[in-house]
């Protein structure tokens, strides 16, 4: 079994869209990327900071999915990094209301001693120098480091983020920041352009419309399923990435042909993660309802054609 190193927030969400509202609740992108690793049944850790206000139910369902939380700091006294948004009728766009950042403003991320050589590394999104003090801490070079970034760290910390992504064999990137990071707006023209600034692999996710992944000449498109009711979209991202991650940690092979399968069962996990409010519905998710949507992908794209 691959070691997966996951660096990211643990963090208290408020979410409003059309179907309704909630209080705070458990958020973050490192928490939705354990959970969505975790059905692969890795041996997995976080990395991340919290204040003493997450309540300890919370940390409790990380232990119980097998994550390692020893990298978890717990400031006494400190508040927890907190985010609300609203979510407009379609889903796609949002308003930020809030973003407090908390104890993450002094984060300084430690790897615990046991996971220096972990296999996988998965960078969730955070500034560029967090992401590259990981990598630097890590006593061999993984067989893969992921990165997960966003147009903020393109307006804001532009050089450190083209540093660490020299060092990193996969970027996810939505179509519109993989737009702005190369000045491209052909998604082809932009990967290749990506490709030569360090990583091998370039995943663009498009949200309900699938993703795509990219390795040299070749490109391979999964779509995302169609769904009868999309409650929240937060954290969707992370939970591909999260599945992605995880089903490569588990199988030991990061080959263009097992990665198009990672692309699959990421997409696969998110279409579960958009179903209820937060984490609600991947902390339950039974691994028969997994296989039984695969088969459901399988169906959505497999066809017999006839070529004259």
């Amino acid at each position: 079994m691959g070691k997966l190193v996951i660096v990211g927030t643990v963090a208290f969400d408020e979410i409003e869209s059309p179907f309704g509202k909630t209080d705070k609740i458990l958020g973050g992108a490192a928490t939705f990327i354990g959970l969505a690793a975790s059905q692969f049944n890795v041996d997995s850790t976080i990395v991340s900071i919290v204040g003493d206000d997450l309540p300890q139910a919370y940390l409790d369902l990380l232990i119980s999915k097998g994550i390692d939380i020893s990298g978890i700091e717990i400031v006494k006294g400190g508040k927890t990094f907190y985010w609300k948004g609203k979510y407009h009728n379609d889903l796609n766009s949002r308003d930020t209301l809030v973003t407090e950042l908390n104890t993450l403003a002094d984060f300084n991320p430690v790897v615990p001693e046991n996971y220096k050589d972990a296999d996988v590394v998965m960078l969730g999104n955070l500034h560029p120098m967090v992401q590259m003090s990981v990598i630097n801490q890590m006593t061999k070079r993984p067989k893969l480091i992921v990165l997960d970034t966003m147009n903020f760290w393109m307006d804001n910390a532009l050089e450190d983020l083209l540093e660490v992504i020299k060092h990193i064999d996969v970027i996810t990137i939505n179509d519109e920041e993989a737009r702005q990071l190369t000045g491209e707006y052909s998604l082809v023209t932009a990967a290749a352009k990506i490709q030569t600034m360090g990583p091998k692999y370039v995943v663009i996710k498009k949200g309900e419309h699938g993703a795509l992944l990219f390795h040299d000449e070749h490109i391979f498109f999964a779509p995302a399923l169609p769904l009868k009711e999309v409650f929240d979209p937060t954290g969707a991202g992370d939970t591909f990435a999260g599945g992605f991650t995880g089903y490569l940690a588990a199988t030991d092979n990061i080959s263009f042909e097992n990665m198009k399968n990672a692309v699959i069962h990421g997409s696969n996990l998110a279409s579960f993660s958009v179903e209820k409010f937060g984490t609600e519905r991947m902390e339950n998710l039974e691994r028969d309802e997994v296989n039984k949507r695969l088969h459901q992908f399988k169906a959505l794209t497999q066809f017999d054609i006839e070529l004259k």
